[in-house]
Formats: structure tokens, sequence, C-alpha cells
């Protein structure tokens, strides 16, 4: 059974930085990464890492954001800095095993200005 559990969320003020994490479990994944979801929006691509390194951000994060992956322990990270209010959303992790495109509970980030 696959599963994706997220951590590191919380409240912070515009400037600070977050480090969001992301264990996996019951798979091997190709891709890991971290998408958010205002309330009344879709569900949008934050930043992904695949299994050999190659990244790809979202141009509104480019430059504050980084993501980072621990494929030996299968989990991925995110770390977030210069936070903007327009940053708050709720981070799910994202994992891809070559079959189908699982999910985390996901964590609330609000970034108070």
């Amino acid at each position: 059974q696959v599963q994706l559990v997220e951590s590191g969320g919380g409240l912070v003020q515009a400037g600070d930085s977050l480090r969001l994490s992301c264990a996996a479990s019951g798979s091997i994944f190709s891709i890991m990464g971290w998408y958010r979801q205002v309330p009344g929006n879709e569900r949008e691509l934050v930043a992904i890492i695949t299994s050999t390194g190659y990244t790809n951000y979202a141009d509104s994060v480019k430059g504050r954001f980084t993501v980072s992956a621990d494929n030996v322990n299968k989990m991925v990270f995110l770390q977030m800095n210069s936070l903007k209010p327009e940053d708050t959303a709720v981070y799910y992790c994202y994992a891809f095993n070559s079959i189908r495109a699982y999910w985390g509970q996901g964590t609330q980030v609000t970034v108070s200005s």
C-alpha cells in the first residue's frame, strides 16, 4: 500500500523560510515532488524531481524554492525561502511510479504579510 506522509507546514511571516518533508512507502517512484492548491483554484505544480535528478519548477517559485530527494529513504523535500503571502496554500506531496500518481494528505502553509 502506497503512503505519502507530509510534514513541515505552518504559519510564517513574509520573507521567512519553511522546509516541507514527505516520506513515501509502498512503491518505487520515478518522479516525486510538490503541488499546491488554494480553495477555489486548481491544484498547481510547485516543483518535481525525477529519480535521475532532473528538476522542474513553477515560474512563481524559481529562485526561492528548492526541491530535493533522498532516493534511498524515499523522501522528498521542499525548501521554501523568501516566502510571500501568495504562497499560502495547502501543499501536497506527489509521487509517480510509472503506473499512476499518488498524493499525500496535504499540509497547510500560511504566509502572513
